[in-house]
């Protein structure tokens, strides 16, 4: 993949080309090659400075061709990043992460129009509603997904929001029934985060996350250093298992995060895994 920094040194050249009108098929190659560029840095603070410049780009793109899924696809799943990763302020991730949602819907709507609006649909119709989907729409159906989880992580205050979480799951688990291991099995990883925000008597189910969790390492080949530090978090934690909750985050710190597709994802993960280990003599203290 194209390894590229998100700078003015490219955007301005970028800009100027599709000003004077070179927006043609190239105009999703170009997009691709952007969003693998993001996802292949590893170092954030170029991501945090630089994205919001591409964000305006793909605005632009969508403008351009506003039914083109692909276009849709990334710039959901960009905002959905931005938002979830790296924004700090509440307002404005309640704000961009409604845009990716916005995004997703409409490739969803695109590719199956018995689908679109489907988070209206009431619980006990919204899973059967699913079975409408097929592998051709693996694609936007989890795009949908993750800006969803994004927007409920955004709202996590929101009662409302909250009690859109069964749906979430029902989505994920359609995508596992199609194709387990559409991006390298991550509907696992967004699994196991849902299904590890509450606590048993709320709900919640440790050890359900936590078998969707090691899912989710062995689809990856141990390459999604997210799921570590997650399955450390939200179950080692819960459990209060020290032992594992500090094996699993040195196995983070250890390992390369340079991986194709996954280099600003293990990044981060790595920082947060610091961070958490730093914590674990106050956290599991005697």
């Amino acid at each position: 993949m194209v390894q590229l920094k998100l700078t003015r040194f490219i955007l301005l050249p970028v800009l100027s080309a599709l000003l004077m009108g070179c927006v043609s098929a190239s105009l999703q190659n170009l997009s691709d090659s952007l969003s693998d560029a993001i996802l292949n840095q590893n170092d954030i603070e170029i991501v945090r400075e630089g994205l919001p410049a591409y964000l305006l780009m793909t605005d632009g793109f969508i403008e351009q061709q506003p039914e083109n899924t692909d276009l849709l696809i990334s710039g959901a799943k960009l905002y959905a990043l931005y938002a979830s990763e790296l924004v700090k302020d509440p307002a404005r991730a309640r704000k961009l992460s409604r845009k990716s949602r916005d995004y997703a819907e409409r490739a969803l709507c695109l590719k199956r129009s018995s689908l679109c609006h489907i988070d209206q649909l009431a619980h006990d119709a919204f899973a059967p509603a699913l079975q409408n989907a097929d592998h051709t729409a693996v694609n936007e159906l989890y795009s949908y997904g993750l800006a969803w989880a994004a927007w409920l992580q955004a709202h996590s205050r929101d009662w409302n929001a909250i009690a859109d979480r069964p749906k979430i799951e029902s989505l994920f688990e359609r995508i596992l029934e199609l194709d387990e291991s559409f991006d390298s099995g991550r509907a696992h990883y967004y699994l196991g985060l849902l299904r590890s925000q509450l606590s048993p008597a709320l709900g919640g189910n440790p050890e359900t996350a936590k078998s969707h969790f090691e899912r989710a390492i062995k689809l990856s080949n141990g390459n999604d250093l997210a799921v570590k530090v997650a399955l450390a978090r939200n179950y080692a934690r819960m459990l209060y298992d020290r032992e594992m909750h500090d094996r699993l985050l040195r196995e983070v710190l250890q390992t390369d995060p340079n991986v194709p597709g996954l280099s600003l994802s293990n990044t981060i993960a790595q920082q947060e895994a610091q961070q958490l280990l730093d914590e674990s003599d106050s956290y599991f203290h005697e």
